[in-house]
Protein backbone atom coordinates (compact mmCIF):
# COMPACT_ATOMS: atom_id res chain seq x y z
CA UNK A 1 0.00 0.00 0.00
CA UNK A 2 1.36 3.42 -0.98
CA UNK A 3 2.39 5.75 1.81
CA UNK A 4 2.63 8.78 -0.51
CA UNK A 5 0.37 11.53 0.87
CA UNK A 6 -2.51 12.60 -1.32
CA UNK A 7 -1.92 15.79 -3.25
CA UNK A 8 -3.62 18.85 -1.82
CA UNK A 9 -6.79 19.84 -3.67
CA UNK A 10 -7.39 22.98 -5.71
CA UNK A 11 -10.56 25.03 -5.32
CA UNK A 12 -11.30 27.36 -8.24
CA UNK A 13 -14.03 29.84 -7.33
CA UNK A 14 -16.11 31.87 -9.77
CA UNK A 15 -19.40 33.73 -9.46
CA UNK A 16 -21.36 33.15 -12.65
CA UNK A 17 -22.70 30.16 -14.53
CA UNK A 18 -21.05 31.40 -17.74
CA UNK A 19 -17.69 31.53 -15.95
CA UNK A 20 -18.11 28.00 -14.63
CA UNK A 21 -19.07 26.85 -18.13
CA UNK A 22 -15.86 28.35 -19.52
CA UNK A 23 -13.77 26.63 -16.85
CA UNK A 24 -15.46 23.25 -17.21
CA UNK A 25 -15.21 23.29 -21.01
CA UNK A 26 -11.67 24.64 -21.06
CA UNK A 27 -8.38 23.19 -22.19
CA UNK A 28 -7.12 21.07 -19.30
CA UNK A 29 -3.68 20.59 -20.81
CA UNK A 30 -1.70 18.01 -18.86
CA UNK A 31 -4.26 17.98 -16.08
CA UNK A 32 -3.90 18.85 -12.44
CA UNK A 33 -2.00 17.31 -9.56
CA UNK A 34 -4.67 16.54 -7.01
CA UNK A 35 -8.44 16.92 -7.14
CA UNK A 36 -9.93 20.11 -8.62
CA UNK A 37 -13.27 21.62 -7.59
CA UNK A 38 -14.87 24.43 -9.60
CA UNK A 39 -17.18 26.28 -7.24
CA UNK A 40 -19.85 28.70 -8.42
CA UNK A 41 -20.32 31.09 -5.51
CA UNK A 42 -23.02 33.36 -6.85
CA UNK A 43 -22.67 37.12 -7.31
CA UNK A 44 -21.44 39.54 -4.70
CA UNK A 45 -19.09 39.44 -1.70
CA UNK A 46 -21.60 37.99 0.74
CA UNK A 47 -22.45 35.10 -1.58
CA UNK A 48 -18.75 34.43 -2.17
CA UNK A 49 -17.99 34.46 1.55
CA UNK A 50 -20.80 32.03 2.34
CA UNK A 51 -19.99 29.64 -0.49
CA UNK A 52 -16.24 29.50 0.13
CA UNK A 53 -16.60 29.15 3.90
CA UNK A 54 -19.07 26.29 3.41
CA UNK A 55 -16.88 24.56 0.81
CA UNK A 56 -13.72 24.71 2.95
CA UNK A 57 -15.59 23.25 5.92
CA UNK A 58 -15.64 19.99 3.97
CA UNK A 59 -12.71 17.88 5.28
CA UNK A 60 -11.85 16.94 1.70
CA UNK A 61 -11.11 20.61 0.96
CA UNK A 62 -9.73 21.65 4.34
CA UNK A 63 -6.21 22.24 2.99
CA UNK A 64 -7.18 23.29 -0.55
CA UNK A 65 -5.34 26.01 -2.39
CA UNK A 66 -7.86 28.62 -3.54
CA UNK A 67 -7.87 30.57 -6.78
CA UNK A 68 -10.55 33.16 -7.50
CA UNK A 69 -11.30 33.77 -11.17
CA UNK A 70 -13.89 35.00 -13.63
CA UNK A 71 -14.54 38.38 -15.22
CA UNK A 72 -13.69 41.85 -13.93
CA UNK A 73 -13.76 45.53 -14.77
CA UNK A 74 -10.45 47.09 -15.70
CA UNK A 75 -9.67 50.45 -14.14
CA UNK A 76 -6.57 51.58 -16.01
CA UNK A 77 -6.72 53.42 -19.34
CA UNK A 78 -5.68 51.20 -22.23
CA UNK A 79 -7.17 47.99 -20.86
CA UNK A 80 -9.22 45.93 -23.30
CA UNK A 81 -11.71 43.06 -23.06
CA UNK A 82 -9.75 39.82 -23.00
CA UNK A 83 -6.81 41.28 -21.05
CA UNK A 84 -5.84 39.34 -17.92
CA UNK A 85 -5.34 40.64 -14.39
CA UNK A 86 -3.15 38.72 -11.94
CA UNK A 87 -3.65 40.10 -8.45
CA UNK A 88 -0.64 40.83 -6.30
CA UNK A 89 -3.16 41.28 -3.51
CA UNK A 90 -6.90 41.62 -3.11
CA UNK A 91 -8.38 44.36 -0.99
CA UNK A 92 -11.70 45.53 0.35
CA UNK A 93 -13.07 47.14 3.51
CA UNK A 94 -11.85 44.17 5.57
CA UNK A 95 -8.24 44.59 4.55
CA UNK A 96 -5.70 43.14 2.15
CA UNK A 97 -4.94 39.52 1.27
CA UNK A 98 -1.53 38.87 -0.34
CA UNK A 99 -1.49 36.45 -3.25
CA UNK A 100 1.00 33.64 -3.78
CA UNK A 101 2.87 32.75 -6.95
CA UNK A 102 2.04 35.85 -8.98
CA UNK A 103 5.18 35.68 -11.13
CA UNK A 104 4.55 32.03 -12.00
CA UNK A 105 0.95 32.76 -12.95
CA UNK A 106 2.03 35.59 -15.24
CA UNK A 107 4.57 33.35 -16.98
CA UNK A 108 2.09 30.53 -17.47
CA UNK A 109 -0.71 32.84 -18.65
CA UNK A 110 1.58 34.40 -21.24
CA UNK A 111 2.30 30.90 -22.46
CA UNK A 112 -1.39 29.92 -22.52
CA UNK A 113 -2.72 33.06 -24.25
CA UNK A 114 0.30 34.80 -25.80
CA UNK A 115 -1.73 37.38 -27.71
CA UNK A 116 -3.39 38.79 -24.61
CA UNK A 117 -1.91 41.39 -22.26
CA UNK A 118 -1.38 40.38 -18.63
CA UNK A 119 -1.56 43.11 -15.97
CA UNK A 120 -0.41 42.76 -12.37
CA UNK A 121 -1.33 44.84 -9.34
CA UNK A 122 -3.94 45.18 -6.59
CA UNK A 123 -7.44 43.86 -7.32
CA UNK A 124 -10.11 45.65 -5.32
CA UNK A 125 -13.54 44.45 -4.25
CA UNK A 126 -16.91 46.14 -4.62
CA UNK A 127 -20.47 45.25 -3.66
CA UNK A 128 -21.89 46.63 -6.93
CA UNK A 129 -21.07 47.09 -10.60
CA UNK A 130 -18.65 50.02 -10.93
CA UNK A 131 -19.56 52.84 -13.31
CA UNK A 132 -18.26 56.20 -14.49
CA UNK A 133 -16.30 58.27 -11.97
CA UNK A 134 -16.02 55.30 -9.58
CA UNK A 135 -13.36 53.88 -11.89
CA UNK A 136 -11.05 56.85 -11.44
CA UNK A 137 -11.71 56.91 -7.69
CA UNK A 138 -10.69 53.25 -7.38
CA UNK A 139 -7.72 53.69 -9.73
CA UNK A 140 -6.48 56.46 -7.43
CA UNK A 141 -6.24 53.91 -4.58
CA UNK A 142 -3.70 51.94 -6.64
CA UNK A 143 -6.05 49.20 -7.80
CA UNK A 144 -5.89 48.17 -11.45
CA UNK A 145 -9.17 46.21 -11.61
CA UNK A 146 -12.32 45.56 -9.62
CA UNK A 147 -14.77 42.72 -9.16
CA UNK A 148 -17.32 41.73 -6.55
CA UNK A 149 -16.04 38.35 -5.33
CA UNK A 150 -12.25 37.93 -5.38
CA UNK A 151 -11.45 39.87 -2.19
CA UNK A 152 -14.21 38.14 -0.25
CA UNK A 153 -13.17 34.74 -1.63
CA UNK A 154 -9.53 35.06 -0.61
CA UNK A 155 -10.31 36.68 2.74
CA UNK A 156 -12.67 33.80 3.56
CA UNK A 157 -10.12 31.24 2.37
CA UNK A 158 -7.27 32.41 4.61
CA UNK A 159 -9.65 32.93 7.51
CA UNK A 160 -10.55 29.24 7.25
CA UNK A 161 -6.89 28.23 7.50
CA UNK A 162 -3.42 28.96 6.16
CA UNK A 163 -3.28 28.11 2.45
CA UNK A 164 -1.97 29.48 -0.88
CA UNK A 165 -4.40 31.87 -2.56
CA UNK A 166 -4.44 33.74 -5.85
CA UNK A 167 -6.79 35.66 -8.10
CA UNK A 168 -6.81 35.82 -11.90
CA UNK A 169 -9.49 37.79 -13.71
CA UNK A 170 -10.33 38.42 -17.35
CA UNK A 171 -11.27 41.99 -18.27
CA UNK A 172 -14.75 42.19 -19.80
CA UNK A 173 -15.39 45.86 -19.02
CA UNK A 174 -12.80 48.65 -19.30
CA UNK A 175 -12.72 52.47 -19.24
CA UNK A 176 -12.95 52.75 -23.02
CA UNK A 177 -15.14 49.62 -23.35
CA UNK A 178 -17.92 49.90 -20.76
CA UNK A 179 -20.60 47.23 -20.68
CA UNK A 180 -23.28 49.74 -21.62
CA UNK A 181 -21.65 50.39 -24.97
CA UNK A 182 -22.12 48.61 -28.29
CA UNK A 183 -19.50 45.88 -28.54
CA UNK A 184 -20.31 44.32 -25.19
CA UNK A 185 -21.14 40.98 -26.80
CA UNK A 186 -17.86 40.92 -28.67
CA UNK A 187 -15.97 41.73 -25.48
CA UNK A 188 -17.86 39.06 -23.57
CA UNK A 189 -17.07 36.41 -26.15
CA UNK A 190 -13.40 37.38 -26.06
CA UNK A 191 -13.31 37.14 -22.26
CA UNK A 192 -15.10 33.78 -22.31
CA UNK A 193 -12.57 32.34 -24.75
CA UNK A 194 -9.65 33.59 -22.68
CA UNK A 195 -11.06 32.14 -19.46
CA UNK A 196 -11.57 28.82 -21.21
CA UNK A 197 -7.92 28.80 -22.33
CA UNK A 198 -6.16 29.54 -19.04
CA UNK A 199 -6.85 26.40 -16.99
CA UNK A 200 -3.38 24.94 -17.71
CA UNK A 201 -1.85 28.03 -16.09
CA UNK A 202 -3.95 27.46 -12.97
CA UNK A 203 -2.90 23.82 -12.84
CA UNK A 204 0.78 24.72 -13.23
CA UNK A 205 0.46 27.25 -10.39
CA UNK A 206 -1.06 24.53 -8.20
CA UNK A 207 1.55 21.96 -9.26
CA UNK A 208 4.36 24.33 -8.32
CA UNK A 209 2.87 24.79 -4.86
CA UNK A 210 3.11 21.04 -4.28
CA UNK A 211 6.84 20.85 -5.07
CA UNK A 212 9.18 20.30 -2.10
CA UNK A 213 10.78 23.52 -0.86
CA UNK A 214 14.58 23.63 -0.98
Amino acid sequence: MSTTPAAAPLLIACALGIERLALRSGDRGGGADGPVTVLRTGMGPMAAERAVTRALADPALADAAVLATGFCAGLAPGMHPGDLVVAEETCDARGRTPCVGTDLLVKELVRAVPRHTVHTGPLTGSDHVVRGHERSDLLATGAIAVDMESAATLHSAVRAGARPVAAVRVVVDAPEHELVRIGTVRGGISAFRVLRAVLPAFFEWHRNLLLPRR
